[in-house]
């Protein structure tokens, strides 16, 4: 397989990225001192919250402070609806977005004009590490309006001086005829969607190798490396990591050097991260996984205090960014934790078993039930075109084999014809929850 080559351009990198660990460190902890300051004067809820543990703005002397600090949940945005956590006045608040949210209140994040221009600095920095430059057609096909991901990569676009297209999700037939009248060098994409986008290519008879994308920025769902693989493999493409939340920003916390695809490089200078045991909250060391932890350094209206993002990961050196530590890809979500018969299950484990199968699609579900007493886990799987009732019955054994053998437990495997797993046009639905509807 041989991918687009890359111009490495160091001329580009913004002034923190060639900073050495101690002007790193030295920034971070000034700006730590600075938003705590701002949410313990600002902020109600963290006043309190602070004063119940006896810490005061002045007690923040170490980054190692950090863990005198409070953790904010999704729970406490939600408590605090709509703009209870904002540490400017609402007059200063210039956009506001929020998450979907599939139960009770939204959780609501705001923007000043500096945290705006911030953001879309973020986001130009993550395009250039993908290897996009000024003057790239960007194709954007992250949905706009309340969620981040759109309008996020759009400003951070234009900020690099991309030309950007605004396609947002779905419609994908029109979608593919704008990639090939535009002739985009970069897509900005779920990669649970843009499988369906080649999918729908080929279908029409267009082999994506042959378009003009060179770069894919993928994100809002955790992916794994065989995925990589196959868009690479698929599209002739360099496929590249994103990442970025809605209650710490937005996409552009992190991203994926195209020139090492070893881990998510964090920037650092905008975010202090640790990795705690999500069992005991006690912090663990780097290289050890856990869950992540945010405390925002630069943000003016909505500074977040050590936010719980329930992702699991682990923090490894930098590498391409020396001064900056890296994120190992996110291998999945606490809250998409699946204990089926007391064995820890998550979708990431079920995706690479899928993937490495001969005769099956990238498209899958995880359907829980409660038939009995015990839960039970059905993998739904969807069979490439042609695969035979023979083929289909030894792909059963095969992923059965593989789940207990790899993961620990047992699940019943149904095998789809072409469709049979809905397709996504954003965040892909990788759990299905049965056993309260029984």
């Amino acid at each position: 397989m041989t991918l687009p080559p890359i111009e490495e351009r160091p001329d580009l990198y913004d002034e923190a990225e060639r900073w050495s660990v101690d002007q790193l460190r030295a920034h971070q902890l000034q700006s730590l001192q600075a938003s705590v300051r701002a949410a313990y004067e600002h902020v109600p809820h963290y006043r309190r919250q602070l004063e119940e543990r006896q810490v005061h703005p002045d007690d923040i002397t170490s980054l190692e402070d950090v863990r005198l600090l409070p953790f904010t949940t999704k729970k406490d945005l939600r408590d605090n609806y709509p703009f209870g956590l904002f540490a400017v006045p609402r007059e200063e608040v210039v956009r506001i977005h929020a998450s979907s949210g599939t139960t009770g209140k939204p959780t609501v994040v705001g923007y000043t004009k500096q945290d705006i221009t911030t953001w879309a600095t973020l986001v130009a920095r993550c395009i250039r590490a993908a290897g996009g430059r000024p003057g790239d057609i960007l194709h954007n096909s992250y949905g706009y309006g309340l969620f981040t991901g759109g309008l996020g990569a759009h400003y951070g676009a234009e900020h690099a001086g991309c030309t950007v297209v605004p396609a947002s999700g779905g419609n994908t037939e029109k979608q593919i005829q704008l990639i090939q009248d535009f002739r985009p060098r970069i897509i900005c994409v779920t990669p649970s969607y843009f499988l369906s986008m080649l999918d729908a290519m080929e279908g029409f008879g267009i082999d994506p190798r042959e378009t003009s994308l060179e770069i894919g920025i993928f994100g809002a769902e955790p992916w794994t490396e065989a995925m990589r693989q196959e868009i690479q493999e698929r599209a002739g493409m360099h496929a590249t990591d994103i990442f970025g939340l809605s209650e710490l920003m937005g996409p552009g916390v992190a991203q994926e050097c195209v020139e090492t695809k070893d881990g998510l490089t964090l920037w650092e200078d905008h975010f202090l991260a640790e990795i705690v045991d999500p069992l005991t909250d006690e912090p663990v060391a780097d290289g050890e996984e856990g869950e992540l932890v945010f405390t925002s350094l630069t943000k003016e209206a909505m500074p977040v205090l050590r936010y719980r993002t329930r992702d699991l990961t682990r923090l490894l050196p930098g590498t391409a960014r020396p001064a900056m530590r890296r994120l190992q890809k996110i291998t999945g979500r606490t809250d998409d934790l699946m204990i089926v018969r007391g064995v820890n299950v998550f979708p990431t484990q079920i995706e690479e078993i899928v993937l490495a199968v001969d005769g099956l699609t990238p498209y899958f579900q995880c359907v829980l039930t409660r038939p009995g007493r015990m839960d039970e886990l059905t993998v739904r799987v969807e069979a490439s075109p042609g695969v035979d009732e023979a083929r289909r019955a030894a792909i059963v054994r095969e992923v059965q084999h593989h789940i207990k053998s790899r993961i620990g437990t047992s699940a019943r495997i149904e095998v789809l014809g072409e469709g049979g797993v809905e397709r996504s046009v954003g965040k892909a639905r990788r759990i299905v929850d049965e056993r309260n509807l029984r």
